[in-house]
């Protein structure tokens, strides 16, 4: 039974009402916050991060109260996730692959008892996942010196001020500058070795699952991106569009093509001679309808994106002959907004 504007709602006993997934929670502390929250935000599975302060002795501490030391909490980022999604024990590994553990004083440039690395455990399953990851970690001698990541229980989390959230987002040129200048990057590689990168790439490009896909989508893009649609010639977004950016996949955000390389073809479709990150793109043989084609799929998103021809102009010779409903456009004003700060480069003359 609910009050609803004054009156009673009876709800009959055989109406049952939709319970979304049953969600967890897992916190970790692994030096500046800006640098941690990225890396959980694209794992399939979680759900929602959230950036703030655990571990310390006041309530309700500010930046300036946390960085000073007095309070004895950390930064951390909570993370809300769905266990039939993803595993903590994953969770854990990808946090060990942020942070060097075996510092006892801090995260790189920060210094400080605010910086520590720890692991706050909800359960006694969390507790002995992340003790049995070190184990192993120590085990294969990854780090080189002993791990100090503490293991602790959770008490209390609270949130960090506004500006805190979403940083690299808002500010992603500021980000992967701190995060390049800490020497952050330099240590993960030299411990994880490149890997690490396209891990971290393969994350956050990573597809969504098909009912999140559905509901993103148009219908054409999902007919198009799944299952290997074409769209119309000239009645489709981008075959006449002269704005300068980048085109990145609408599934994944992966980029793609740059207007740069962008050329009328006369057929209707947006053509390129070449991809902004040929990396990202994979061809495939393709022998639908009676042809022999290549067709273009993006590597991270698995969109199929159109197909490649030897009938372009120089310098390549090549024409990849897209749809406009496998991408989106990010015009160049746009990018740094967008999280592609490091393409303004392109159209700076």
């Amino acid at each position: 039974m609910r009050r609803l504007s004054g009156f009673l709602l009876l709800l009959p006993l055989s109406c049952t009402l939709f319970a979304g997934p049953k969600l967890e929670t897992a916190t970790f502390a692994g030096g500046c916050f800006w640098s941690m929250e990225t890396p959980f935000e694209t794992i399939p599975g979680v759900v929602d991060v959230v950036v703030g302060y655990s571990g310390g002795t006041r309530a309700n501490p500010t930046y300036e109260d946390v960085s000073s030391g007095a309070t004895g909490h950390a930064e951390v980022v909570q993370i809300s996730f769905d266990p039939k999604r993803v595993t903590f024990q994953k969770l854990v590994d990808v946090f060990f692959r942020q942070i060097d553990p075996t510092d006892s004083g801090g995260q790189f440039v920060d210094r400080g008892s605010a910086y520590r690395t720890a692991i706050f455990y909800h359960s006694e399953e969390q507790k002995t996942t992340a003790q049995a990851a070190i184990d192993a970690f120590t085990k294969l001698n990854r780090f080189k010196k002993p791990i100090v990541t503490q293991v602790v229980p959770f008490k209390e989390f609270f949130a960090a001020e506004e500006y805190h959230q979403d940083y690299a987002k808002r500010n992603p040129f500021n980000y992967k500058r701190y995060k390049s200048g800490s020497g952050k990057d330099q240590y993960l590689e030299s411990i994880w070795g490149k890997s690490n990168a396209a891990q971290e790439k393969k994350m956050k490009y990573a597809k969504p699952e098909e009912k999140e896909l559905k509901s993103k989508l148009t219908p054409l893009q999902f007919e198009v991106t799944q299952k290997e649609g074409t769209e119309r010639p000239f009645q489709n977004e981008y075959w006449d569009n002269h704005k300068e950016g980048i085109y990145v996949d609408v599934v994944s955000g992966e980029p793609l093509f740059s207007s740069k390389d962008k050329f009328d073809s006369g057929t209707g479709w947006p053509s390129f001679t070449r991809p902004l990150e040929p990396e990202n793109i994979v061809e495939k043989k393709d022998k639908s309808h009676g042809m022999i084609r290549v067709e273009a799929r993006s590597k991270h998103g698995d969109s199929h994106l159109g197909h490649v021809f030897e009938d372009g102009p120089n310098p390549t010779g090549l024409r990849y002959c897209m749809n406009s409903a496998s991408m989106k456009f990010i015009p160049r004003e746009n990018l740094e907004k967008e999280g592609y700060a490091e393409y303004k480069g392109l159209f700076e003359k």
